[in-house]
């Protein structure tokens, strides 16, 4: 198709609509709104109203696509989420029955794949992973440039894969439960959330990035060279499992200054064997990935 297509991004605090045009998927205007939290109707009606904005713009209906948190249930479209009032509810079909046509609904860490591997960091490679490290821990999975089919709708959960037993003994550190519900999960170490929580235990006090690299001492560079080991020790499990082409970091944490070249270095020291370890880069699209993810989707559907 040659016209304008649209992308909802639906996050914990926001609700994002872009609107795109052309072959490279180019953002033409963008519009945000809080995100209800108080129930999925208020939610819908919010969405409803991001979809209407999107048509308004484009002069009429446009192809849409939505990225949202959380496991879509292929067959039966109910979700579970733990920021968005989703949960026990079809989204996709309940849009529809509302609107009178279909929606491209894609978990966000998969949207945030498929963007960077068109026209992204990722542009070229056969098998590309998005590595999003923000509050939390996050993956999807792009190969031959297209969504792999998911049996219960999983993204690539790495965040609540266990951390290996090595790397915390490597540290001496205890394995912290999980908002899951599991323990140990890599989400609790590697995230943003989790490098505060390493700070906490190295230094006795809570620390975000900003801080750890503006102090650069010799606590928080400890700190920092901790929380690396770990995130390799999640590269590595993506490698095994997966073995991608390419990672692309997102999320807040992918902006510190030489995270790349500080990841590609935990993963080589890590790696099985002789195994080429993937190429590492930054997103290039960042918070747009998975609108415009989205998008990409519903306009292949036409």
């Amino acid at each position: 198709m040659s016209g304008p297509f649209g992308g909802i991004d639906l996050g914990g605090t926001k609700i994002e609509a872009r609107l795109f045009r052309g072959d490279a998927a180019e953002t033409i205007t963008l519009h945000r709104i809080p995100t209800p939290q108080d129930s999925f109707e208020s939610l819908l009606q919010a969405v409803i109203a991001q979809i209407g904005w999107l048509e308004a713009q484009a002069g009429g209906p446009v192809p849409v696509g939505l990225s949202v948190p959380g496991l879509i249930d292929p067959a039966t479209g109910i979700s579970f989420a733990s920021n968005v009032p989703t949960t026990g509810r079809a989204l996709g079909p309940e849009l529809a029955e509302a609107l009178g046509r279909d929606f491209a609904i894609v978990n966000d860490c998969m949207a945030f794949a498929l963007s960077e591997a068109t026209g992204g960091a990722g542009d070229g490679a056969a098998s590309v992973m998005g590595l999003i490290l923000g509050t939390g821990v996050g993956g999807g999975i792009c190969q031959g440039g297209a969504l792999p089919h998911r049996h219960a709708g999983l993204a690539v959960e790495v965040g609540h894969l266990g951390i290996s037993a090595r790397a915390l003994a490597r540290h001496g550190l205890p394995v912290w439960p999980c908002g899951c519900g599991q323990q140990g999960c890599m989400e609790r170490y590697v995230s943003g959330t989790g490098l505060a929580n390493l700070a906490e235990w190295t230094l006795g006090e809570r620390a975000e990035a900003p801080e750890l690299l503006r102090r650069d001492d010799d606590g928080a560079r400890e700190v920092l060279d901790i929380w690396a080991d770990l995130a390799g020790d999640a590269l590595y499990a993506i490698q095994v499992m997966l073995d991608p082409d390419v990672i692309v970091l997102g999320g807040g944490l992918s902006n510190m200054p030489g995270v790349k070249a500080r990841l590609a270095a935990s993963l080589a020291g890590q790696r099985l064997g002789s195994a080429r370890a993937p190429d590492i880069r930054v997103a290039r699209h960042g918070d747009s990935s998975g609108a415009r993810g989205a998008a990409l989707v519903a306009r292949a559907r036409c």
